[in-house]
């Protein structure tokens, strides 16, 4: 659904029309003394053209100081959205904006682009966030592009992307933990990747081949398996793993979650971790500290990461009044490896 000359006219298309923010078109609406003179003329200019009617719910809502920002996803990691959830919260909290949660796309095998477009366009969301896999769905992208919505994607394939973003570098990442494992003494280190449809899940894996490459090992093609980012499939791919003649001293798991199941599964098999096996993970959400037992992995600042996106999002409807705003804006934040419990040298070298 694309808007057209005989849809009712929009904040949005005002703003289009006239080159400014939607903030901006707020403020006209609103008196509010801090509008250049000639950008205030440009709006009213674009409302007449538009025959532009602010109902009252509308004006209200402009009239507020801050941002209607949602945030949408389609993530089954649990322990990362609660994370990123809490990060975005606690910004929006702090900076004045509004956070609205949108969860359409959870359930849905294929994301009805139509519905959603309808939905962005029919609301009072100023800007959104887009977290993954969305944040790399080419399908998804052009259509939020087509709504004139401003958007910022975490975690994206930023090298190839003129826009906002904002990430780390998970394949350095990725390669730190493996090289951390083979520094341990362990020979077969396997992986539980994440689904094809998640960058980090070809980043993360690109990174542990890496590390492979670097100390000149070939990699066991039976020491990869595939999961989803769940617990569940932690422990399903974990079983496999065990179940093969001669089992891993190690496994990397690709994020937390199943990292969690990994663990649940080496206990339901009998074994103590580290002394058995070593297992790790990737995100550092708030329970990776409290699993027995605590678990070494990678701190993804993904909090920092939800108050990027949203400074970004304020930024670029600040900007959008200059006369040359910034067509992107990219930060990539740091990570760092948390060393705990969970990985210890393998058994015949101690």
């Amino acid at each position: 659904m694309l808007l057209n000359k005989k849809q009712i006219s929009t904040i949005k298309d005002v703003a289009a029309l006239a080159r400014v923010s939607q903030m901006t078109v707020s403020r006209v609406l609103n008196n509010r003394t801090s509008v250049k003179e000639s950008t205030r003329l440009r709006v009213q200019e674009a409302m007449r053209e538009l025959n532009y009617r602010p109902n009252i719910m509308a004006r209200n809502l402009a009239g507020r100081a801050g941002l209607f920002i949602g945030l949408v996803y389609r993530n089954p990691s649990y322990g990362y959205l609660s994370e990123f959830l809490l990060g975005a919260l606690g910004a929006c909290r702090q900076l004045g904006h509004y956070l609205i949660v949108e969860e359409p796309l959870l359930d849905q095998e294929v994301v009805d682009l139509e519905e959603i477009e309808k939905r962005f366009l029919d609301t009072s969301i100023q800007a959104l966030i887009v977290v993954p896999p969305l944040s790399d769905d080419p399908h998804f992208i052009d259509t939020l592009e087509r709504t004139g919505i401003s958007f910022v994607r975490v975690s994206p394939t930023l090298d190839d992307y003129k826009g906002l973003g904002v990430g780390m570098d998970d394949a350095s990442a990725a390669c730190e933990m493996t090289e951390y494992l083979l520094d341990l003494g362990h020979e077969d280190v396997a992986i539980i990747k994440g689904p094809p449809d998640h960058i980090a899940s070809r980043l993360r894996f690109s990174g542990y081949q890496r590390a492979y490459e670097k100390r000149g090992k070939t990699l066991d093609d039976s020491a990869v398996l595939s999961g989803d980012f769940t617990y569940l499939s932690g422990m399903e791919a974990t079983r496999v793993l065990l179940a093969r003649e001669t089992p891993p001293t190690a496994i990397f798991a690709c994020n937390d979650d199943m990292a969690a199941g990994a663990i649940a599964a080496a206990h339901q098999a009998g074994l103590t971790i580290p002394e058995d096996i070593s297992i790790v993970g990737f995100d550092d959400t708030e329970n990776a500290a409290s699993m027995w037992p605590p678990l070494t992995t990678i701190r993804q600042p993904i909090r920092d990461m939800a108050r990027s996106a949203i400074l970004l999002l304020e930024n670029a409807f600040e900007d959008w009044d200059s006369p040359d705003p910034a067509e992107s804006d990219k930060r990539i934040l740091d990570y760092e490896l948390i060393v705990r419990g969970s990985a210890a040298a393998p058994k015949k070298a101690r």
